[in-house]
């Protein structure tokens, strides 16, 4: 292992952190913002076949309450990441979070300007979508825990532009890479998008789309350029882009004449993200050593990853095999 190690570990208490408190925050403040619109007790459960509001809490308990169940699954979800780990804990956590933020929504919505938690509107609507939502939620985590399996990379003794591939062995290259303050973006940006939509929801504000527009696609946007990861295999090399994997580059070997190991700076390429200069494109996320190919057609393609001369040596020794 190397130096992210370390880097990694307070990553995932950070991420800990967040997943706890941001979903929690959002449960609280959507009742408390509406207060003023709501009775003294809101509805929060509905008979399954008249659709008719049968239970209550006070405000308090209904803002609290939520929170407190989310604050608990969350921390007991994010602890089983150290000692588990596994898919069910990348499902579990967004659709959790769009479930149940989702129906405090909708709760705030049935309740808002009535005198009375008695005369509180159907949620049969809201709670198919936020199922839905869920669903969607608990999937798009799959597919992101399926693009961060990795690939045991190739160990053998030295580096040197190219190495020696045993007949009949398939070696395999990994090296992945985030940027920390395009990853903190995102956040901010699509937490915003989310504030606003949740808002339209509870119908506490007409639906701001030309604020929530701009805000959602910036987050998409930057999520995809935050995070980088670099394949080599025997297909030629695989670039995929965001913590979904997507969208994904791909040159076979026998597209490319060679690779190398070169030492860029944003200040060399134009800056952050995905870049176009005059050594061609590069994915820049933190300066230093990058992966660099010369396609047979068209630029250079560098992306900034580490130990991008071990991959660059199996990348040439694939050119080769593929000449032969």
């Amino acid at each position: 292992m190397n130096g992210v190690e370390g880097v990694n570990g307070r990553g995932r208490w950070w991420t800990g952190a967040i997943w706890v408190a941001g979903p929690s925050a959002a449960l609280v403040a959507l009742s408390w913002a509406a207060s003023g619109r709501l009775p003294d007790r809101l509805a929060t459960h509905w008979s399954g076949g008249s659709g008719a509001p049968d239970g209550s809490m006070p405000l308090w308990a209904a803002a609290l309450f939520p929170a407190l169940v989310w604050a608990a699954l969350a921390l007991l979800t994010v602890t089983l990441v150290r000692s588990r780990g596994g898919a069910a804990v990348y499902v579990a956590l967004p659709a959790g979070a769009v479930f149940l933020v989702g129906a405090q929504a909708w709760i705030v919505r049935a309740n808002l300007d009535r005198t009375d938690w008695h005369q509180a509107r159907p949620v049969n609507l809201g709670v198919a979508v936020t199922v839905a939502l869920a669903a969607v939620a608990g999937l798009v985590g799959r597919l992101a825990f399926r693009s961060r399996r990795s690939t045991p990379a190739p160990r053998p003794a030295g580096t040197a532009p190219s190495m020696e591939i045993p007949s009949g062995e398939t070696l395999v290259w990994l090296s992945r890479t985030a940027n920390p303050w395009l990853l903190a973006l995102a956040a901010l940006t699509g937490a915003g998008a989310l504030a606003a939509a949740l808002a339209a929801v509870a119908g506490l504000v007409a639906p701001p789309w030309a604020l929530i527009a701009p805000l959602a696609v910036a987050s998409v946007t930057v999520l995809a350029c935050s995070s980088v990861r670099a394949r080599v295999s025997g297909r030629g090399l695989e670039v995929a882009f965001g913590p979904l994997g997507l969208p994904v580059r791909r040159w076979r070997a026998e597209d490319i004449e060679s690779a190398r190991a070169e030492h860029r700076t944003p200040a060399q390429v134009g800056g952050w993200g995905y870049r176009l200069s005059g050594k061609g494109t590069t994915v820049m996320l933190r300066a230093g050593e990058c992966l660099v190919i010369h396609p047979r057609r068209g630029a250079d393609f560098a992306v900034s990853v580490g130990d991008a001369e071990r991959g660059a040596a199996l990348l040439n020794s694939l050119i080769a095999r593929a000449a032969r």
